[in-house]
């Protein structure tokens, strides 16, 4: 069993791995074109047009999605009907969307947002209708065809927004990508798991399935007001060109965590929810999970804090300066966000999506008093960036006492023993880096963002060589001795 689970956890990961690395240089071609051809008030308002649209977009899935990975003996009829049932709702919602786009342009005063979301408006049924073929991919472990599906999608949409960039399209390229994604996903999707349309909403089956989903629907409702409030609340109070400011940064701040989290966390769930009646076998797997994570997470926090100068003036150019301060506060919580962002699929798995919804509550309520304390108290984007990476920290901190003492109904103990060691060679790479810092000042920013990385590459591979976490040399021996037979 265990050989089993490490087999599908590392094709899982592999596949997903090949898609997402590949794709990290076009995201960053794609970024760091259209930053430099257009304004930081354009990204401020197709920021804002994005954060609305991600809101509506919670009542396309309402937890449908994980409910079908974790039911695995949902039969044909009961799949089309969840189909009909998500079908009819995105039309609905897109509608109702399209409509709304008068007063989102009108609380924000600006004609052309109201543009953008009646554009936009169309991925909200593409979503809504890939929801049950998406699905039916991660339950049935084709990863492979996930990752294949991902990289053409990427190259496709980037290249199509860029074009339209250098044609002029202006802020509209900026919705180019998204649009393209989303009706490609769909295509492709479809055609490898077809569903019957019906003329009824499924009510039968989702009464079969509300009980998991409904947690995971409330829970999705209040992350997302968590990790979006500030934003509206920036374009409205802070103006446009602070939204864009603070926008890049969050952006640049995510893409380390996505690029890192969504190779490991969609495979997590539907290789761990055969685990769901052992909760001990599902917590000593996670855990070795969670240690490698932490391992990745914590220094690339210190590095990113070290480095947030060079790698903003790198990828996005001199307009965004302003940022970088943003960037570099938001960098100290990467590390917690990329262990804290597996959290869920391991609630998931153990079909506890209500200590999920707990969590979810407790991080809304906590990171919205940060952001309203920031922003009409302090009023610096600093100062936002500050309080969001606080309650992060907390938030970390109580979910897992959630999991660990709710869930899994054990010490928390095994849970902190992971974190020790990754701490510790954090810690060690901060101390270091710090005269670094200051003795480059001035200096051309790609010879200093070479020299950190490589001090702190030199100093994680020394650490982890040296306590045994891993047997570098070791296993460069062996792969040398099988290159000499």
């Amino acid at each position: 069993m265990a050989g089993n689970l490490k087999s599908q956890l590392f094709s899982g990961v592999f596949y997903t791995a090949l898609a997402k690395y590949s794709g990290v240089v076009i995201s960053l071609v794609v970024a760091g074109v259209l930053a430099r051809l257009l304004s930081p008030d354009d990204f401020g308002i197709v920021a804002i047009a994005t954060v609305i649209i991600a809101f509506f977009n919670l009542f396309t899935d309402m937890g449908v999605s994980p409910a079908i990975v974790q039911h695995k003996t949902l039969t044909r009829e009961e799949l089309s009907d969840i189909f009909s049932f998500t079908v009819w709702t995105g039309i609905g919602i897109s509608a109702l969307f399209f409509a709304a786009s008068w007063l989102i342009a009108g609380y924000y005063n600006s004609d052309i947002l109201r543009t953008l979301c009646q554009l936009l408006s169309v991925n909200l049924f593409f979503a809504s209708a890939t929801i049950v073929p998406g699905a039916l991919f991660y339950r049935n472990k084709e990863f492979k065809f996930i990752a294949v599906r991902s990289f053409v999608i990427q190259i496709s949409a980037g290249a199509a927004a860029v074009t339209a960039a250098l044609c002029g399209a202006g802020l509209y390229a900026l919705i180019i990508n998204p649009i393209v994604s989303g009706i490609l996903i769909f295509a492709i999707s479809y055609q490898r798991y077809p569903q019957r349309l019906r003329l009824t909403l499924g009510l039968t089956v989702l009464r079969k399935i509300f009980s998991y989903s409904a947690y995971q629907f409330l829970f999705n409702v209040i992350n997302y007001f968590s990790r979006n409030l500030d934003k509206l609340l920036i374009g409205k109070y802070m103006g446009m060109s602070d939204l864009g400011y603070y926008e890049k940064s969050y952006r640049l701040m995510m893409l380390p965590l996505q690029n890192i989290t969504q190779v490991i966390t969609p495979v997590m769930h539907p290789i761990f929810s055969d685990f769901q009646d052992d909760k001990r076998k599902l917590a000593t797997s996670y855990e070795r999970i969670l240690r490698f994570l932490a391992f990745i997470g914590l220094p690339l926090s210190v590095l990113l804090f070290f480095t947030a100068e060079e790698v903003t003036l790198i990828i996005f150019g001199d307009q965004w300066l302003p940022s970088v301060p943003v960037f570099r506060i938001l960098s100290l919580s990467v590390g917690i966000q990329i262990i804290l962002s597996s959290s869920g699929s391991i609630f998931q798995a153990a079909g506890d999506t209500k200590s999920l919804f707990v969590c979810g509550l407790f991080s809304s309520a906590l990171n919205v008093a940060g952001m309203l304390l920031g922003i009409f108290y302090f009023g610096t984007l600093t100062a936002v960036a500050s309080c969001i990476a606080v309650t992060f920290t907390v938030n970390f901190a109580q979910c897992y006492w959630q999991m660990y003492r709710v869930t899994f109904r054990r010490s928390v103990l095994p849970f902190v023993r992971q974190l020790l060691s990754p701490l510790a060679v954090s810690l060690l790479m901060a101390v270091i880096l710090l005269p670094i810092q200051y003795a480059t000042e001035g200096i051309n920013i790609f010879l200093t963002i070479i020299v950190k990385s490589i001090v702190s590459f030199t100093i994680f591979g020394g650490y982890i060589q040296v306590t045994r976490e891993y047997d570098l040399l070791g296993k460069y021996e062996a792969w040398r001795e099988k290159e000499n037979k």
